[in-house]
Parts: structure tokens; C-alpha cells; sequence
């Protein structure tokens, strides 16, 4: 009956309903199910207590303390709410990718890098949470959506300048990265997301609205960034050493 042919969902799902009604998908699965990561193919299931279950080609975690607040449903699969799956993740998987899905469970709304800092606190203990929380209190951590971005942050850094906070919301639009006590906005643009003209207008807009709220706004493009390093840089020095004196 039915299709030959069994998508990711279906592998999740029977996984799922082969460990029981406790059962809940988790790590790197449940990762790729909430748009974290990329699935790596394997299957983790995690269960309440010290129930047993043995499936093949299941990785089977049991968990003391796990509650019904944990348990969320995506497509109809039960899964592990975002917090316990970045947990999860960070047992294996490397920083690059931790940060990965941090910065993805952030842009999809699903728990930002401050609530999630807040929630390891009062987590039981477990495997995973250490580690993330270093992570999170790294001062190299931040919150970026690109490579572009990071590059940048790597810059600003090799400076020794104050380091700037990412991807907030000012005046209505989110912003690469804000420098508040000098009121200074940079906008690192690819060309991938500014090429068309509604953009393109979009973004004077956005510039308008800053600057009428006192911001200074600078722009560097992934050309700048990338190839000009030091040109860039010059150009960021100037602008903050001018501002300093007048904040």
C-alpha cells in the first residue's frame, strides 16, 4: 500500500512511533526538522525516564526530568522544543555549526541567544549544556547572518574597537550591526540581497529613517570587506574615533 518512496518526515515519524507515545525526536534530526541544520542522517530519539526501547539504525537517549513542555509537534512529529534540541546539537556537532543554528533559531523566531543564555540556568544538568554555555558567554560569540558579517566582526576586532551589537531592530528595521552609545549603524551588503530596485529603494528609506533619528549610517559592500580589508578598516576607525568625542 502506498508509495515505495519514504521521505525525511516519514523516517522521523516512523522512528518516532517505533519508541512509543513518550517518544520525541531529537539532536541533529530535530535539528534539521526545525530549519536549524542540515540533517547528517542519523536518527536520535529521546526518552522519558529509564524506559527501554531498541530499535536499529536509532540512537536511543534516555532522560530524567523530561517534561511535557518540552515535547513540541512539527509536521505532526513530536520533537524536542528548541532549547533542549540546541543542547542536544552542541554534544555533536562543531562550534562553526552550533553557531549556526543559534543564529537559525534566532532568525526563525524560535528562541534568541539571550532567552536561551537565561534558560541553561535553570536546566537540569546534562550532556551539552556546559559547552553551549561557553559558547554563549564567549565575548567572540555574535549573532550574525552571514559570512560577510563575521568577516566583518573579525575586523573590528583585529582593531581593538568596541564591539558593536548585531542584528537589532532600530527605527523599524533590523540592522547588520549598532553601535549605540556612538550612534553608528553598518550595513554590510551582499550582493545577493541588494540587487533589485524595490531594494534598493527599501534601503534608502531605511538609510532616511536612521539618519533623521541622529544615526550615522556606513555601508560596505562584500568587495570592501573581503578584498579591502584595510581601506575598510581606515574608513570604520575614522568614523568612530570622530564620534567618540561627541557622544
Amino acid at each position: 500500500m502506498g508509495r515505495p518512496e519514504v521521505s525525511d518526515l516519514g523516517r522521523w515519524m516512523a522512528a518516532v512511533l517505533a519508541c512509543g507515545p513518550d517518544a520525541l525526536l531529537s539532536h541533529g534530526a530535530a535539528a534539521a526538522l526545525w530549519g536549524l541544520l542540515a540533517w547528517d542522517g542519523e536518527i536520535d530519539i529521546v526518552l522519558p525516564g529509564r524506559r527501554a526501547c531498541r530499535q536499529p539504525r536509532i540512537r536511543i537517549h534516555r532522560r530524567l526530568g523530561l517534561e511535557a513542555t518540552n515535547r513540541r509537534e512539527v509536521h505532526g512529529i513530536p520533537i524536542t522544543d528548541p532549547i533542549s534540541t540546541l543542547i542536544d546539537v552542541t554534544t555533536s556537532r562543531s562550534r562553526k555549526q552550533v553557531e549556526r543554528a543559534i543564529r537559525e533559531a534566532d532568525r526563525l523566531d524560535l528562541v534568541d541567544p539571550e532567552t536561551l543564555r537565561a534558560a541553561l540556568d535553570a536546566f537540569p544538568h546534562r550532556p551539552g549544556i556546559g559547552r553551549l554555555r561557553k559558547l554563549l558567554d564567549d565575548e567572540t560569540f555574535a549573532l550574525t547572518d552571514s559570512d560577510l558579517e563575521r568577516r566583518f566582526l573579525r575586523l573590528v576586532r583585529s582593531a581593538d574597537l568596541p564591539l558593536p551589537r548585531t542584528q537589532v531592530w532600530l527605527n523599524g528595521y533590523r540592522v547588520d550591526f549598532s553601535w549605540p552609545d556612538l550612534g553608528l549603524v553598518v550595513e554590510t551588503d551582499g550582493l545577493r540581497y541588494h540587487r533589485t530596485p524595490s531594494q534598493q529603494k527599501t534601503d534608502r528609506v531605511r538609510d532616511q529613517a536612521h539618519t533623521a533619528a541622529g544615526l550615522t549610517v556606513l555601508h560596505f559592500t562584500a568587495a570592501q570587506v573581503r578584498y579591502e580589508p584595510k581601506q575598510t578598516l581606515a574608513t570604520l576607525t575614522a568614523v568612530v574615533s570622530r564620534l567618540q568625542p561627541i557622544r
